[in-house]
C-alpha cells in the first residue's frame, strides 16, 4: 500500500471559487439536488454539479498513468467503481482494446448516459456490495467516489475492492491538511460525506485492512 499521485495533475488544473460557491445559491439545496446523482448533477448547472460533464480526452494521461504503474498487460480486467459515463474506461480501452473494462456507478443516469463504447460492460450498483467474483480483477480503481459514502457503507466499500482484486487496487478521495483546505473542501462539496485527514484516512485502511494504494486531492 503507498501513496500515489495520478489524479492530482488533473485535478489542480482547474480553477475554483470556493466563496462563490456558497454564496451563489442555497447551498444544502444545491446538495440536494447533487445527490440524486441524476441530470442536475451530471449536466445541469454548476451550482448542483459538473455543469454539463461531456468528453473531452482529460483523462487519456490518467488512463496511461495507470497502464503503466501497474504494468497492465493485453487482456487485463479492470474495474472501475464509480465510473460516471464510462469516460476513463473508454481512453483505458482506446489505448489498448484487449483489456476488459467494467465499471459500476450509483447514478442511473450515468449509466444510461455512459460513452458506447463501454455501455455493455457499465452497471448500476453499489460500491459497498460488488456484483462481481473474489479476485475478478487485475486492476479495482475508485477515484473521487468513496468519499461520497457514509462509514457504514464507506467500511465495507474498501473490503470489497480488495476482495474483487487479485493483484491491484487503487483509489482517490478528497481530504485536507489544514484549516483553510477543510473550510475550501466544505465549500466547494456538495456530496461528500467523510471529511478526513490524510491520517484519518490512514487509520481507516489499517482498521478496514485496505491493502491497495491510494491518493488525496486537496482543495487548497
Amino acid at each position: 500500500m503507498s501513496l500515489k499521485q495520478i489524479v492530482t495533475k488533473l485535478h489542480v488544473s482547474t480553477k475554483r471559487d470556493y466563496l462563490a460557491r456558497v454564496n451563489s445559491v442555497d447551498k444544502a439545496w444545491a446538495a440536494e439536488k447533487a445527490g440524486q446523482w441524476g441530470a442536475d448533477y451530471w449536466d445541469g448547472s454548476r451550482d448542483t454539479g459538473y455543469g454539463g460533464y461531456s468528453y473531452d480526452g482529460r483523462w487519456v494521461n490518467v488512463a496511461q498513468d495507470l497502464i503503466n504503474i501497474y504494468s497492465l498487460q493485453d487482456g487485463a480486467k479492470i474495474l472501475d467503481i464509480g465510473s460516471g459515463k464510462g469516460f476513463l474506461l473508454h481512453d483505458l480501452k482506446q489505448i489498448n482494446p484487449s483489456f476488459q473494462v467494467s465499471g459500476i456507478d450509483a447514478s442511473k443516469y450515468a449509466i444510461e448516459n455512459c460513452m458506447d463504447s463501454v455501455r455493455a460492460t457499465c452497471i448500476q450498483g453499489c460500491a459497498s456490495s460488488l456484483p462481481f467474483e473474489d479476485q475478478e480483477f487485475d486492476l479495482v480503481i475508485s477515484i473521487n467516489t468513496l468519499h461520497n459514502l457514509n462509514l457504514h457503507k464507506l467500511w465495507p466499500a474498501m473490503l470489497e475492492m480488495n476482495r474483487v482484486s487479485k493483484d491491484h487496487q487503487y483509489l482517490c478521495v478528497e481530504a485536507y491538511r489544514n484549516e483553510k483546505e477543510k473550510a475550501n473542501l466544505l465549500y466547494w462539496q456538495l456530496t461528500c460525506r467523510a471529511f478526513f485527514s490524510p491520517e484519518d484516512w490512514n487509520f481507516l485502511f489499517e482498521k478496514v485492512g485496505y491493502s491497495g494504494d491510494f491518493e488525496y486531492i486537496y482543495f487548497e
